[in-house]
């Protein structure tokens, strides 16, 4: 069962019912849904073939199966912070050399592009683990190349909206959740220091409060699951790159309209996230999100 009792009624809605518990996905026509939310979960560094079909990952397989999974999807580069950076911002990869090391925000280790964070005039940013606001130094299992915002100098509503995990409860059952919220697990659960398993089981904790809030239900929020690289490849650059296993991740995208079952294999890749994302949320595009294909219509968003 995908959705726990413990989230049955969040936001004054009625209780969920046993059907629509078991069924996070289709739930909605899509002309009854007015998407003006779009929440990111982001994992780490493992490989399509290393999730999809494990048998230590049964909740992320089986949200894909009654959901939506992009077959054909791919991140930018390696490592970790290159793929945040281009997510958010679409620069080019010729752009991302400088994030390469996965260095802390410094000088030299940040950027001045516009980001899909000061495009909008409400987003959030949720860092497990981390101490204080918009900390731009790793601290125990908070690691700030997974936390993007801290690398926009000029992002101002930095130190107020790059918060804790524990905020995104409040946010969710009071009604305060902003248009584009980016989620990211510490180490542990994020698969980076941890196992899939691990990971998994963080998904099947943290995702039902968000799958039961009024704002899904309502069918406003879209959640799009995706890891920030691959494992195993030899090739840095993978935006088209469907050959290197390390350039290829899992996706999956959960909605009230996405029909269950749903299986794109058309290929995307970070830079089709941010443009969907901005697209559902009515801002142009940055960047290289500008020509990379749309997951609107294959996921019926």
């Amino acid at each position: 069962m995908l959705l726990a009792a413990s989230v049955m009624g969040l936001g004054g809605q009625p209780p969920l019912t046993r059907a629509s518990a078991n069924r996070p996905c289709g739930r909605l026509a899509l002309s009854a849904t007015r998407y003006s939310h779009v929440i990111w979960i982001w994992m780490e560094n493992h490989s399509y073939g290393e999730i999809i079909g494990s048998a230590e990952a049964p909740y992320i397989n089986s949200l894909a199966a009654q959901c939506g999974l992009a077959t054909n999807y791919h991140n930018i580069s390696h490592p970790s912070l290159p793929n945040y950076i281009a997510a958010t911002s679409g620069l080019p990869p010729a752009e991302l050399a400088r994030f390469r090391s996965d260095c802390s925000p410094s000088t030299g280790c940040a950027t001045q592009a516009r980001s899909v964070f000061d495009q909008l005039a409400s987003w959030k940013a949720y860092e497990e683990s981390m101490a204080g606001r918009c900390n731009r130094r790793d601290a125990g299992e908070y690691a700030v190349r997974h936390d993007p915002p801290a690398y926009y100098p000029a992002l101002s509503t930095c130190a107020r909206n790059d918060v804790g995990l524990g905020q995104l409860s409040r946010d969710l059952t009071h009604g305060g959740l902003a248009a584009f919220s980016f989620i990211t697990p510490d180490l542990t659960h994020d698969m980076h220091d941890g196992t899939i398993a691990q990971g998994d089981r963080w998904l099947r904790s943290k995702l039902p409060l968000i799958l039961g809030s009024s704002a899904y239900r309502r069918g406003t929020l879209v959640v799009v699951i995706t890891w920030d690289e691959g494992e195993g490849g030899s090739s840095d650059d993978c935006a088209t790159n469907t050959r290197d296993v390390g350039c290829h991740v899992a996706t999956i995208v959960v909605s009230p309209s996405t029909r269950p079952g749903t299986r794109s294999a058309k290929l995307f890749n970070h830079y089709s996230l941010l443009g969907s994302t901005e697209r559902l949320l009515g801002t142009g595009p940055l960047g290289a999100a500008a020509s990379a294909a749309s997951m609107i219509a294959a996921f019926n968003l």
